[in-house]
């Protein structure tokens, strides 16, 4: 418990047929080791879901299926094209420490070495070494649409014994009913449908198996929000879990993640924010049905428009390598038990 409330991580839980009180912070004005009040999603057989909006939040956010500048692939793949070069060593320590992946990777379940295990949009593989912690790298499949990440995950001595190949998040190269566990971290921002993708998590795994999603939660502090929905895709912790219960997914399971010196507060958002699981009831294709994919990569895209897209976006997700730095300026020059 105290480890939980030194990281600022909470677990939360969806259970059937229970109208829990809320999901997502009513307040951001974190005192010391105290959490905010949550406030809570209801869910129930016979209603659908509905959400009760963060206090702070004035306004709503684009829909998930309005793709953000660099949500689309093509922009992507061209903005990791030279993110990949700084990765581990100016974005990781702000946003994706070793005692967050290891936090989020905890309800993965990696309690078995020969656990088959696919770590989908790995990038560079620093999740990749959270999970060769517990499982052999034999059986981890590291699977990125950027060479130019996997490139970086080939030099790492913990990795050279997976499998590292080049491929898609919402047209997985595996057959169904292959993996154990599923996990993706960092990667659902960029995926044109995140629905898609966590249909293909549920395909993939075996009966039983366990897909571990940990990916950004969007803010309520309304310069966050404009930059967040510029930038790339910042999903609501309750959308999560919808499109987890849609894929088909049981027992699902929401865990808060954050850097220490944010002292648990989310108002600006956080680019790893949760670890979401769910368990595969039944062997087979989810039984979502789902038409033609959204985008199509093989098409020409105008240049200019690409331009434009790309640019705004960069620029946008510039504010969140500062945000980290603004909060940890925070954390040293204001008292421990005083909001920051």
């Amino acid at each position: 418990m105290a480890s939980s409330m030194l990281t600022g991580a909470e677990n939360l839980k969806l259970i059937r047929g229970i109208s829990p009180n809320g999901l997502g912070f009513l307040g951001s004005d974190v005192h010391g080791k105290h959490f905010p009040k949550l406030g809570l999603v209801s869910w129930s057989r016979n209603y659908r879901l509905k959400t009760l909006k963060a206090r702070c939040n004035a306004s709503v956010s684009r829909p998930a299926s309005q793709l953000r500048f660099i949500q689309h692939k093509k922009e992507a793949f061209w903005f990791y094209r030279f993110l990949s070069i700084v990765y581990d060593h100016i974005i990781n320590p702000g946003h994706w420490t070793e005692d967050m992946r290891d936090d989020a990777l905890e309800p993965a379940d990696l309690n078995d070495r020969n656990l088959v295990v696919v770590d989908v949009g790995g990038g560079t593989g620093f999740t990749t070494l959270g999970i060769v912690k517990h499982v052999d790298a034999k059986n981890v499949t590291l699977l990125d649409q950027s060479p130019h990440q996997l490139a970086k995950a080939k030099k790492k001595e913990p990795l050279k014994d997976c499998r590292i190949i080049e491929g898609d998040a919402e047209d997985l190269p595996f057959p169904t009913d292959y993996a154990d566990r599923y996990v993706s971290a960092g990667s659902i921002e960029y995926w044109p449908e995140p629905q898609r993708g966590i249909k293909e998590a549920y395909r993939v795994l075996k009966q039983g198996g366990k897909a571990c999603m940990i990916g950004p939660v969007y803010p309520t502090f309304w310069l966050s929000r404009f930059f967040a929905d510029v930038w790339m895709l910042f999903p609501k912790e309750e959308e999560y879990i919808e499109w987890f219960e849609k894929a088909g997914f049981t027992d699902v399971q929401l865990k808060r993640i954050g850097p220490k010196w944010y002292r648990g507060v989310r108002r600006h958002g956080l680019i790893m924010g949760c670890s979401v699981t769910g368990v595969k009831p039944a062997s087979g294709d989810s039984p979502l049905q789902l038409g033609p994919k959204a985008e199509d990569v093989s098409k020409p895209t105008n240049p200019f428009v690409f331009f434009l897209r790309f640019i705004l976006g960069a620029l946008a997700g510039t504010y969140y390598v500062l945000v980290p730095i603004y909060m940890w300026l925070k954390d040293q020059l204001v008292p421990e038990g005083q909001p920051i």
